[in-house]
């Protein structure tokens, strides 16, 4: 079994992170399969080295050692752009003008606008656009992303399912998340691509995440069957929250590994706090 933990260098680590981490690191382990670590560095704007640096620290602090060299997606770039042209080539993919201020506003305009997991979903806009005048706006210099049209990639792909941990198959519903944006300007690559892009690259056989992001496996299994990549098992875990029932987020300071650390609390106390017992409970709680 091949798992993977991969987060961004946006912020110091978090519990949220180090039950993430865990899960996915109990997984490998208890498996004799090998965990591996990719940081999604592709927000240059935002991603720090030092983060970087404390990630590292605070995952051997924590007792997760991990297998083979780190996988850093800001050095395969070109590997995401020839993903992205392939889907290109298919006609699953249109150039979206809206800014999103637009988007925002359309949406606040319409009777009846089509909600996601996180919120209105794209309405479409400008899915039915020409292709002359997409290449015209395009050539006048406007700027735009890439979108995926969810119908037409359906259309392509026909009914998929993904394979979900103790549940068994789970319908892939192009819907959920509408017309999702693949690229842009300032993002060579969203998280959607390239994640499926590292996954079928490093061979990842189960990809363990939280909760929040179980809605973009559809996504990301409409991705896999027509980019041909191969199909991991999913196990999405609890989050860890804190006293009002939030999800913990990279600036929830006050529940950052560092800081415990900096407290003088030893790694089992760390673990303590997110319900497990650490690599000391090896297998316990693994695909929770």
């Amino acid at each position: 079994m091949i798992c993977r933990f991969a987060p961004s260098p946006t912020g110091y680590l978090h519990l949220g992170h180090a039950y993430s981490a865990w899960i996915g690191w109990a997984s490998a382990r208890a498996s004799g399969g090998t965990f591996l670590l990719r940081l999604d560095d592709i927000d240059a704007a935002r991603c720090r080295p030092e983060y970087e640096s404390a990630i590292m620290e605070d995952l051997t602090w924590l007792g997760l050692d991990r297998d083979g060299p780190v996988r850093r997606q800001s050095e395969h770039l070109a590997a995401y752009a020839a993903a992205l042209d392939r889907l290109e080539a298919l006609g699953v993919v249109y150039p979206c003008f809206c800014s999103r201020k637009e988007i925002r506003a359309e949406v606040a305009a319409m009777p009846s606008a089509p909600h996601g997991p996180d919120g209105p979903l794209y309405p479409g806009t400008c899915r039915g656009l020409d292709a002359a005048t997409r290449a015209a706006r395009i050539a006048a210099g406007e700027p735009y992303s890439l979108r995926l049209d969810a119908a037409e990639a359906m259309r392509r792909t026909g009914p998929l399912t993904w394979s979900e941990a103790s549940q068994g198959p789970i319908p892939v519903d192009p819907a959920v998340n509408g017309d999702v944006m693949l690229a842009r300007k300032d993002a060579p690559a969203s998280y959607h691509l390239s994640v499926v892009v590292d996954d079928a690259e490093q061979g990842v056989t189960l990809v363990t995440r939280g909760d929040d992001l179980r809605h973009a496996t559809h996504v990301h299994r409409i991705l896999q069957a027509l980019l041909t990549l191969p199909e991991p098992t999913y196990a999405h875990h609890r989050l860890i929250t804190d006293e009002s029932g939030t999800r913990l987020a990279k600036r929830a300071d006050a529940f950052a590994i560092r800081h415990y650390r900096e407290a003088g609390e030893s790694p089992a106390q760390v673990w303590a706090r997110c319900g497990v017992n650490g690599p000391a409970g090896l297998g316990a709680g693994a695909a929770d």
